[in-house]
């Protein structure tokens, strides 16, 4: 048996250059059904608006259609930008979720919008922002609590399922309200990896027993390039270099194929930013990724472990969910 933490994965449902949307979402599922048969433990959806190339802006659709599609791995989001929602129709959407699977929802939060400033203006409430987050988590938890006497607003789906909310974060404060609150935290290390180890210990060092969960309990996201050869490995970074590259410059985040060389399509500076943004990326064959995922585990204590994985080829990244499986045997 291995001793590694448990495995899931966090999915944008990228599109890739050339494909339809329907045709990504079919890639989506099989990707799930594939990692629920290898026995990972969840698959989250993250939510993003007015990203070409990310097509899972309607994330309770598709956690829906997923959970659908599969029968016992667990089906999330990671997260829903509450900024973006009222709290009554997460917990009406996510207590409809629930009805519908039961045991098999998660309900991940994230303070920011998942986009630009004029499209975050064009989902939000009456200018409502991030400043009202902890009052929207309490109003979102109270909804999907136990109706009370006399309770005016109720979320129908919704009230007494008790999904697990869990709070997502790339800085310290997600940390602090989580550990404050007793939630579950989720740590972004797959695109912010400067602060993982001070936020994962804050949390930790501050936790506070609640209703929902007794120990503190983290998940860390990283991203991961599983292949069966380092040099294949290699390889099949381009594309998310190619990936993080066009997000650094405003452009389409289409995902494209691997290239042989990034050579003339980065500058020095470039390069240098986009390895930072992926500095928690494994990369490898399973034996040298197993020692990869041992060395994160030595410098901090996590729960879970969450993969993204950008690989082109919709068959080469089912086949790394394979290659990931062998590093806990």
């Amino acid at each position: 048996m291995s001793n590694l933490p448990p495995y899931s994965l966090l999915e944008l449902a990228s599109v890739r250059e050339g494909d339809s949307v329907g045709a990504t979402l079919a890639n989506s599922v099989a990707y799930a059904q594939h990692a629920e048969h290898l026995g990972f433990k969840r698959f989250w959806l993250a939510e993003h608006h007015n990203m070409e190339g990310i097509s899972s802006s309607a994330t309770s659709v598709l956690i829906g259609h997923i959970a659908g599609k599969t029968r016992y791995i667990r089906v999330g989001s990671g997260g829903v930008m509450l900024p973006n929602h009222p709290p009554l129709v997460i917990a009406e959407q996510f207590g409809t979720l629930e009805s519908l699977y039961p045991g098999r929802i998660d309900l991940g939060l994230g303070r920011a919008p998942g986009t630009d400033p004029i499209t975050a203006r064009a989902l939000r409430r009456d200018g409502l922002g991030a400043e009202q987050f902890p009052e929207d988590v309490a109003k979102l938890q109270a909804l999907l609590g136990p109706l009370q006497p006399g309770q005016a607003v109720k979320a129908i789906p919704g009230a007494g399922t008790h999904v697990p909310v869990w709070l997502l974060g790339s800085s310290i404060y997600s940390a602090q309200l989580a550990a404050m609150r007793g939630l579950p935290y989720a740590f972004a290390g797959h695109f912010a990896p400067r602060l993982y180890r001070e936020a994962l210990k804050v949390y930790r060092d501050n936790f506070r027993p609640s209703e929902q969960l007794k120990q503190p309990y983290a998940i860390l996201a990283v991203p991961a390039v599983p292949a069966d050869s380092m040099d294949e490995a290699k390889h099949l970074a381009t594309t998310s270099y190619q990936r993080i590259l066009a997000l650094f410059r405003g452009q389409p985040l289409w995902m494209k194929a691997p290239v042989a060389s990034m050579d003339g399509l980065w500058n020095a500076g470039e390069q240098a930013a986009v390895k930072d943004f992926l500095a928690l990326q494994l990369l490898g064959d399973s034996e040298t990724i197993r020692t990869q995922i041992n060395d994160l585990l030595a410098s901090v204590t996590v729960d879970e472990l969450m993969f993204t994985v950008d690989i082109h080829d919709p068959e080469k990244r089912r086949h790394a969910l394979d290659i990931l499986k062998e590093t806990r045997s």
